[in-house]
């Protein structure tokens, strides 16, 4: 089975009203609040692309694009 890749994770900071859901849900912790509480990816190479920070923003502010990874490579 193809495994996912992350590609780009698009944060629009305009959107993010600082709630921290996203934060809480990340398990590799790719996430964080900065200084104006709004959501920065200060590890976005640890991110396993399992979707949860983008299926829990109330404010649609996050986008984690993926490709997909053959078993081959």
């Amino acid at each position: 089975m193809a495994k996912k890749v992350l590609r780009e994770l698009r944060l629009n900071r305009d959107w993010c009203k600082g709630c921290g859901i996203c934060v809480s849900f990340c398990p590799k912790n790719v996430l964080e609040l900065d200084s104006k509480d709004k959501v920065v990816a200060v590890r976005p190479e640890d991110c396993i692309c399992c979707m949860l920070c983008e299926l829990r923003c109330p404010d649609l502010a996050i986008e984690v694009l993926t490709d997909q990874e053959s078993d081959n490579e």
